[in-house]
């Protein structure tokens, strides 16, 4: 939430943070505040998109919406058909309606084997995603059509199987516009060699309402449509750490030419400052007022930190 909240929904009902109507933070000064609409709402707007920034924050109260079963799943193809899949996946998402959110995946099938995958949630009438999702079922042929109605819960586990306990990660992530050719060739490229098979890439679609929200009417900033690029690199022993890095770290360069220089703070990595700024664009000089204001100390700086004007001046 204090990220933003990217998420299944978020063509339907925005970002998790969309969503959020008020909270109780502690902020630096041991002070108890809550922050909403209409009561601190400098603050308000701060924790909606500026992470732990300004203090911690002990209760959330959340807009919700009554949601009965969705169609969520995936359709599988073959790693071999990445380029057909990856087109067709930018060609069919540029016309979604927000109640259908589709991904795209490159990863490990249970027989060891690549695969290229497009997983959804549509939270719309079932009869009518049926029929608004039958060029994507019918694409290629798939290897495996897993997509059928299912509470909203078991869409939440998508890839819960694929992030296991106890490895080592490191990621890389970034918006981008457009998916080019360009970048579609890196993702097969860099899919195809990765060191470990437990490493996988996702491309999420920001769609809907959550691009349509103004870019400064939350500190969350990428208020349009596009993708964002996940590079998750996943292995089970330290021992292998250098060369999953510098898969990973060369992929990320190799993707530059086709992204936009921003960055989702809930995916950032320990990148330094120059990525947390791009991480909140044009609404960073007003995330640095608020830090004045509520932690000029810079007393909450685990964190992908927004440095205090005091302190940022003192490091130049």
């Amino acid at each position: 939430t204090l990220g933003g909240g990217i998420g299944w929904l978020m063509g339907k009902y925005g970002l998790t943070c969309d969503n959020l109507l008020s909270v109780d933070s502690v902020t630096a000064d041991g002070e108890v505040r809550k922050a909403s609409a209409t009561e601190n709402e400098d603050l308000f707007w701060g924790v909606r998109g500026g992470g732990g920034n300004f203090g911690v924050v002990t209760r959330f109260e959340y807009q919700l919406h009554h949601l009965g079963p969705v169609l969520g799943g995936m359709v599988i193809h073959p790693f071999s058909k990445a380029r057909e899949v990856l087109r067709f996946h930018r060609e069919f998402t540029s016309h979604v309606p927000d109640e259908l959110t589709v991904a795209a995946g490159i990863l490990t099938g249970p027989d060891g084997d690549p695969v290229v995958a497009n997983p959804i949630c549509y939270c719309g009438p079932l009869d009518e995603g049926e029929k608004l999702i039958e060029p994507l079922r019918k694409f290629g042929p798939p290897l495996a059509d897993l997509i059928g109605p299912r509470p909203y819960l078991e869409v939440q586990k998508t890839f819960d199987a694929a992030l296991p306990p106890k490895h080592q990660n490191y990621w890389k992530s970034g918006f981008t516009q457009a998916l080019s050719d360009e970048a579609i060739e890196a993702l097969i490229e860099y899919a195809a060699k990765r060191p470990s098979p437990a490493s996988f890439i996702v491309v999420d679609h920001l769609h809907g309402v959550a691009a349509r929200v103004p870019a400064a009417a939350t500190a969350f900033p990428h208020r349009r449509e596009q993708y964002s690029v996940l590079i998750l690199g996943i292995w089970p022993d330290s021992a292998d750490s250098e060369k999953n890095i510098a898969w990973a770290r060369s992929f990320w360069g190799a993707l530059q030419p086709s992204m936009a220089g921003s960055a989702y703070v809930n995916f950032l990595g320990q990148e330094g400052e120059e990525r947390v700024r791009a991480a909140y664009g044009s609404n960073y000089e007003r995330l640095v007022r608020l830090k004045n204001k509520y932690d000029p100390t810079n007393f909450f700086r685990m964190n992908q930190n927004i440095q205090p004007s005091k302190f940022a001046v003192a490091s130049d």
